[in-house]
């Protein structure tokens, strides 16, 4: 039954955002080890230290040696331009998009890159039809749509005799689901979603048959000194042990560090798994309970557990603005308004650094606010 009087129980930890989300259970600044700061990165310790980030990586991934993980300038955003810039050109190009970052890499491929890409869109809350791909081609898609809430089912649409590379932005999927990596040959992430990170950095990964087009492809385009993976025809290995292209903040990298061997303390891969999964179940038992709430994700096979999108019965920009607002003011939940370009709804970040019981303690709050707007 909705009221105007406020629940008696409130999130203890309203952190929502699906960007930079939530950080670890019981993060405080003194976890961080403050060693290396004001050290050069290049120092015995600095590179210590970094190889340690790669390594946690590999390890909370379940990263197979076949594959190089190399830690890089730009966020996400940073690391798959690299990849793009570096890689498209060799053979056709297809990219996917049903939200706002597949979209921008059709943007980039081309306003930028001047390609001429197949381009396969589906609406938001839909996936476009992946047996249409054509893997002649090399193909370009989000593994989680952040802005949509939409994510690939599995990778058996993805060919294992693929002639094209797969280059999947998978930045909200790391650490939540278990990628096939046999199926991937470029992946991109940042510290900054399921880890809970800070910004700013970037993770490039790369498979064998992205290793081999980098060292046999040369690109009809100048590529800044920040893009440059090879150096006379070969990788520079030394990217992917940790001697980063530019200078890193080692304040980010011990903050990473930090969230990698808390994963390792709740059961590694696991164990974020499934603490993203009961946050993801929690949130849609609330949203089953509500007449006025709904999954902008139709499908629950493609249905996001990392960014839920929502929707809300009636809702315009204004009145989910002025909804994400109240909930803020009352400090119960922090940047919950969806992404500006979907359609009007909340985004509820479940990833493994959200406490199940705050998701729980979240729902009758959205009553409260959904009866004082209506009211």
């Amino acid at each position: 039954m909705l009221t105007n009087t406020p629940p008696a129980v409130r999130p203890q930890r309203p952190y929502f955002s699906s960007g930079p989300c939530a950080k670890p259970p019981g993060w405080t600044p003194d976890k961080i080890d403050t060693r290396i700061l004001g050290r050069s990165h290049r120092s015995g310790l600095g590179k210590e230290r970094l190889k340690l980030c790669v390594d946690l990586m590999r390890e909370m991934l379940r990263l197979p040696d076949t594959h190089r993980i190399g830690i890089v300038p730009g966020s996400d955003t940073g690391a798959f331009e690299m990849a793009m810039w570096t890689m498209l050109g060799a053979r056709p190009v297809t990219c996917l998009a049903w939200e706002s970052f597949g979209e921008g890499w059709v943007t980039d491929a081309v306003k930028q890159l001047k390609l001429d890409p197949t381009v396969i869109r589906a609406d938001y809350g839909a996936l476009p039809d992946l047996d249409a791909v054509d893997w002649s081609n090399d193909v370009l898609f989000t593994w989680n749509g952040t802005t949509s809430g939409v994510r690939v089912p599995d990778a058996k649409w993805i060919a294992a005799d693929r002639e094209g590379l797969s280059f999947a932005d998978a930045t909200s999927a790391v650490f939540a689901y278990d990628l096939p990596w046999e199926k991937i040959d470029v992946a991109t992430f940042s510290w900054q979603k399921v880890l809970g990170g800070e910004g700013a950095h970037g993770v490039l990964i790369l498979g064998p048959r992205a290793v081999e087009r980098l060292e046999s492809f040369t690109p009809d385009r100048p590529l800044p000194k920040l893009f440059r993976l090879t150096k006379g025809g070969k990788l520079i290995e030394g990217i992917f042990t940790g001697e980063t292209i530019n200078t890193p903040s080692m304040l980010a990298v011990e903050d990473a560090i930090v969230a990698l061997e808390w994963a390792r303390s709740v059961g590694g891969p696991d164990g974020l798994k499934a603490r993203t999964e009961a946050n993801a179940a929690a949130l849609n038992r609330i949203v089953e309970a509500r007449n006025w709430l709904g999954h902008l994700a139709q499908n629950p096979a493609s249905r996001s557990k990392t960014s839920v999108c929502l929707t809300v019965d009636g809702a315009d920009a204004d009145f989910i603005k002025r909804f994400a607002k109240l909930l803020e003011s009352e400090d119960v939940a922090y940047d919950i308004a969806g992404y500006r370009d979907a359609p009007p709804g909340l985004r509820i970040w479940c990833g493994a650094t959200v406490d199940t019981a705050d998701i729980e303690a979240l729902g009758p709050w959205l009553d409260w606010a959904w009866s004082e707007l209506k009211n």
